[in-house]
């Protein structure tokens, strides 16, 4: 068994420049490089439970400022997995460093280690300093402290009358109930409430190898506790120990005895368990690279006469918010003349922001594509949007980390992050982060889980509320202001979950509400066939405009919608069809016919939208309610396991008795073409949407300045 499952393996924030493998006494090692500045760190494997991806949330961010180098440890990942115990000492381990760093032309690293692996880097910084140039542990287990009691209770090699808790530590039990031991120890490296998503990671991660190997691995020829001591006194090197003081699989004292020992410094990381650096990963971060390139601090003089300024952080899932952060904005500048707003935005936000003359800051380069990665996730018109978010972890880490780096460096009034998730999040798990005004936006409140996930996609989507519910009670004063895109009664009647408060009744007491937002005043159209004519269609023309958003995800949508072209053309003989391909789909990849077109990319597309006759649409809330506000008929598809489309987006239409809703599955082109045909022109009688909504938000806003 070796390598991993590329099906398995989720998109990555950032990808190596450079791979290979070295090869020692028969045995070859995985290795991977990222970036090319200095230091060079390299990030070393621990025990052979789980292989270097564990690293995934520090790669990123360090790459930017260093060049790292990763390597599989023998017994997991794409290295091999010999049989013999012996292949598995600390010194072969060691060695297959020293094999990679000058497989790399690596002269010397700083060394990053967890857990195990500090027995490797004591072995690397005493007897080879030469190649070390600093060494940073984190959560080391070694035997120079007692270990926990509960760990020393039952014996390893002996078949045991239980296999309760700890018994589960146990070399029969392990090839005998191998998957058993993998989710009790995991569960006990990662201890903090609500880490489902990283037990979930490293769980995969250890059933990637097995009992066996473990096994291997475990009984191979250990470093003992006097010549570990021996190792610390002969580091010379500087030392950072990482850990957390709730460390359950390898105490808190092993660290501070590893610093006094190597004279090094202690970092203790309040409520942290054996994974600091999946659970802190923030924390983490800093830390290793203020150790292996110290930050130095930008001077600046915040004077009289400087202006204002703001960043506005715009989600990239669609290009709704783009069009409304644009119109907030604008509103904005209107309270505040001389403030100056920088965008920390990606494509296809980008887009838009250009064509509307905004500045776009040029970190936005470093930033992890998220649109990609949701692209990635979806299937034939179906996009689990909640389990796309989750996997989304380390994209969403590497963006905070761009946001962290810009703010520190570059001082800003004001923070506005419109569903800017990541933003949120980790100012909430690290408050202590927080230097400007913030404000968070968003157009729904509460995970809900699909029909279908059963009770443990209930259980998870109750757990993601129930952090971000403690995130508030917690740090309240993180969120200078919280604005509901909409009103109260487009928030959903359900529950966060069992034991959870009531969505609606809880958003009423944290959020303020703007209303909605469409970036325009639907009254400038009441003219629609001056409006028509502005924009080349003819009064004769019932025009049908196609268009799924920003992201690559609607492309079958379209398909079927082309392909039910003929057949609504031939039910409706003046029919013209726009389709709106979007700039992440290929406008060529359609089948021509005649009264078609495809575009790549509408701008000002709403006033598209209120000029047409009809328009087909995914279940997303922003072209929905454009159409809305325009008073346009329109069939909305809702992408499957969706919950935002699904729940939030559905319930707010059916508010404004808007919209026809259409179930891909059973839309067969012909079916389409008849909607089509009973739909088109058809006088609609909506609730009348707001036309002040981005004013309203913008005053809110200011207030915070």
């Amino acid at each position: 068994m070796s390598g991993r499952d590329p099906v398995r393996e989720q998109t990555r924030a950032r990808y190596p420049d450079e791979s290979g493998y070295v090869e020692r006494d028969g045995v070859r090692i995985s290795y991977e490089v990222y970036g090319g500045g200095e230091p060079t760190v390299l990030l070393l494997p621990t025990w052979s439970l789980i292989h270097s991806r564990h690293w995934k949330m520090q790669i990123p961010h360090l790459a930017r400022h260093a060049r790292v180098v990763t390597f599989d440890g023998r017994g997991n990942g794409r290295s091999d997995r010999p049989g013999d115990p012996a292949a598995y000492a600390e010194r072969e381990f060691a060695s297959d460093a020293l094999a990679v760093l000058d497989a790399t032309g690596t002269v010397a690293a700083f060394l990053v280690s967890l857990s195990l692996g500090a027995q490797r880097a004591l072995l690397l910084a005493a007897e080879h300093p030469d190649r070390v140039s600093g060494a940073v542990f984190v959560a080391p287990s070694l035997p120079i402290a007692p270990a926990h009691p509960y760990r020393t209770v039952h014996p390893f090699d002996e078949p045991l009358d239980t296999d309760k808790g700890w018994a589960k530590y146990n070399a029969h039990y392990w090839l005998r109930d191998y998957p058993g031991f993998v989710e009790f120890f995991i569960s006990q490296c990662l201890i903090e409430p609500h880490s489902t998503k990283p037990t979930e990671d490293a769980v995969g991660w250890a059933l990637e190898t097995d009992g066996p190997t473990l096994l291997a691995a475990t009984t191979a020829p250990a470093v003992a506790e006097q010549e570990l001591r021996r190792l610390c006194e002969r580091v010379t090197c500087p030392v950072l120990v990482i850990h957390g003081d709730e460390d359950a699989i390898s105490p808190h004292t092993r660290g501070e005895a590893l610093a006094e020992a190597t004279r090094g410094a202690l970092l203790t990381l309040s409520g942290s368990g054996h994974f600091p650096h999946v659970r802190d990963p923030v924390a983490v971060n800093l830390a290793i690279r203020n150790f292996v390139a110290p930050h130095r601090p930008a001077r600046w003089t915040r004077g009289r006469s400087r202006r204002k300024r703001a960043l506005y952080i715009s989600s990239p899932i669609g290009l709704g918010h783009a069009q409304r952060d644009v119109a907030i904005a604008d509103e904005l500048r209107k309270l505040h003349p001389d403030l100056e707003i920088d965008w920390l935005a990606q494509h296809p936000v980008t887009t838009v922001l250009e064509a509307n003359g905004e500045r776009i800051h040029p970190a936005s380069a470093f930033l992890a594509n998220e649109s990609r990665h949701i692209e990635s996730e979806s299937a034939e018109h179906d996009l689990h949007c909640f389990q796309a978010i989750r996997r989304m972890d380390e994209i969403l880490l590497n963006n905070f980390m761009v946001f962290h780096d810009i703010v520190r460096d570059d001082p800003y009034d004001l923070w506005i992050g419109d569903e800017a998730w990541e933003l949120d999040y980790y100012l909430h798990e690290n408050p202590e982060q927080k230097r400007a005004a913030y404000v968070w936006m968003t157009d729904f409140v509460g995970w809900l889980p699909m029909p279908d996930g059963g009770q443990h996609e209930a259980f998870l989507t109750a757990d993601y509320n129930a952090e971000m519910i403690e995130h508030i009670a917690r740090f309240p004063r993180v969120r200078d202001r919280a604005v509901f895109v909409g009103n109260l009664d487009d928030v959903v009647p359900d529950a966060f979950g069992p034991d959870l408060p009531l969505i609606r009744h809880w958003t009423q007491e944290h959020y303020d509400f703007a209303g909605y937002v469409t970036g325009f005043d639907p009254a400038q159209f009441a003219d629609r066939p001056a409006l028509r004519g502005e924009l080349g269609y003819l009064p004769d023309e019932q025009v049908c405009v196609v268009t799924v958003g920003g992201s690559g995800v609607g492309g079958h949508l379209l398909r079927r919608v082309v392909d039910a072209f003929p057949a609504a053309k031939a039910r409706v003989p003046g029919l013209r069809m726009v389709v709106v391909a979007g700039p992440r789909i290929d406008p060529t990849a359609f089948q021509a016919h005649e009264g078609l077109e495809v575009r790549a990319y509408v701008h000002d597309l709403y006033r598209h939208l209120a000029a047409c006759d009809l328009a087909v649409v995914q279940g997303g809330l922003t072209t929905t309610m454009e159409l809305t506000a325009t008073g346009r008929p329109f069939l909305y598809f809702p992408l499957r396991h969706h919950f935002e489309q699904t729940f939030h987006v559905r319930h707010r239409l059916a508010r404004y008795r808007s919209g026809r809703c259409m179930d891909f599955d059973t839309a067969t082109p012909e079916a389409i073409a008849e909607a089509i045909a009973a739909e088109i022109g058809r006088p609609v009688a909506y609730q009348p949407v707001e036309a002040d909504g981005a004013a309203r938000a913008a005053a809110m806003i200011a207030e915070v300045l």
